[in-house]
């Protein structure tokens, strides 16, 4: 027996067991020598939802969910918001470093390169009907850049993986602003090479007939600040995708659509559209405190408050909050933004809402940036998969290297029939 263990007693059997304690973890598997019969293959835990188990060791994305501090690689997101760009930061999540400047022009020319996409997979987009969902087709067409690039099955040559991870981070905007075009029967939108990441993106989104598309600066910042705080957020349900699926060795494209499925899913990355809908209903600052009294009483639900992991002010929603000073600036004021901003004062007050201790995520502020900005609510998950591409290859890569790492296949509580004897179809 060590300090750094737990000592387990099965009162079934009356036996105490030592297992090793290791970065405030025990492992799962020591659970198998807790047995109370021979064959019934010892004691595991469940754990629905992954609460409260670690599936991984991982050096890329920090959470301190009690005092609300968000790190990548080390960095806190406070600095890289306010003093590095999307493609540096994608550089540092990848890399575990933050690039030199001869580095960071490799890279940025590296990904530049590959912005385009090969005509057919362009065929390919327009095939969709013309209200096809732009995450569906963005889920799609990630899916069948692996058949374009049938190298990217050898997952363990570095230079081949490496060139995979350039294509996806170049290419991600581009199939967005195909797929946003698409659903406004708009003709598509070649990169342009000249313009920084963002500032491509915007191009290729809300280019019309004239010889270049200039956006304003500010807003160009504002959306290089949420792809940013979008890059990574550690082993959500998306990233948890992405690992579980490569964990079979498939190419990165496919892995990559995997997340982008679980990313389309309303809980995780629709919130910022259900903070709109929400807004909408209230309707005006009047309606505030009667909506509050009605969260209050179970009636209904705060959208953009509280999250699984943090228990204090989301970081990320300080730094939207004052990108969106900077968009409105461009844009006009969104009249939802008042209900918000009342609707974020009233709660930090109430001692409802601080003693349970919900604060504004992400989503709170995001939704209205981002509507701002003239993207329907059907984008809001394009925006949130472009930069999160970033994040789901450093994971990946990162599984990749870990030697404790196996193909996933949880266990399972049978609750059903056993031994059930077949009867012939007209016996039945």
């Amino acid at each position: 027996m060590t300090e750094q263990s737990l000592t387990v007693r099965d009162n079934r059997t009356g036996k105490d067991f030592d297992l090793a304690i290791t970065d405030g973890t025990i492992r799962a598997a020591d659970l198998k020598q807790i047995s109370a019969s021979d064959g019934d293959g010892g004691l595991a835990t469940y754990d629905p939802g992954f609460v409260n188990t670690a599936s991984c060791r991982s050096s890329v994305t920090f959470i301190d969910g009690d005092k609300g501090i968000l790190e990548y690689r080390g960095y806190p997101i406070e600095q890289l918001a306010e003093q590095s760009n999307y493609l540096e930061v994608a550089y540092l999540l990848v890399n575990g470093k933050l690039p030199n400047k001869a580095e960071y022009e490799a890279w940025a020319h590296d990904v530049t390169y590959h912005t385009f996409v090969h005509e057919n997979l362009k065929t390919f987009m327009q095939g969709f009907r013309y209200d096809a969902h732009p995450m569906g087709m963005l889920l799609a067409s990630v899916g069948a850049l692996s058949t374009f690039y049938p190298e990217s099955r050898n997952i363990f040559d570095e230079e081949s993986r490496a060139l995979q991870i350039r294509r996806l981070i170049a290419k991600m905007p581009t199939l967005g602003a195909f797929a946003f075009r698409h659903a406004q029967g708009k003709p598509y939108v070649y990169p342009d090479n000249e313009l920084s990441y963002t500032a491509n993106f915007l191009s290729m989104l809300f280019k019309m007939s004239e010889p270049k598309y200039a956006a304003d600066d500010r807003l160009v910042r504002a959306l290089e600040i949420l792809f940013i705080l979008h890059a990574d957020h550690e082993q959500n349900a998306s990233t948890n995708a992405v690992r579980a699926i490569g964990s079979t060795q498939v190419d990165p494209y496919t892995a990559v659509a995997g997340g982008i499925g679980a990313l389309y899913g309303p809980l995780h990355g629709g919130a910022n559209e259900a903070v709109l809908k929400m807004l909408r209903r209230i309707g005006s600052i009047d309606n505030v405190p009667s909506f509050i009294e009605g969260v209050k009483a179970g009636e209904e639900r705060l959208m953009g408050f509280g999250h699984r992991v943090y228990k204090n002010y989301d970081p990320r929603a300080k730094i939207i909050k004052k990108a969106a000073d900077d968009v409105f600036e461009v844009t006009g004021i969104n009249p939802l933004l008042k209900i918000a901003v009342e609707l974020e004062k009233i709660a930090l007050e109430d001692e409802y809402f601080v003693s349970r201790k919900l604060y504004p995520n992400v989503d709170f502020y995001s939704g209205l940036i981002y509507e701002a900005l003239q993207f329907p609510p059907d984008m809001f998950t394009v925006l949130f998969a472009i930069p999160r591409t970033s994040g789901w290859l450093a994971q990946w890569l990162e599984m990749l290297g870990d030697g404790d790492q196996k193909i996933a296949r949880p266990k399972q509580i049978y609750t059903g029939a056993r031994g059930v004897q077949y009867v012939p179809m007209g016996d039945r």
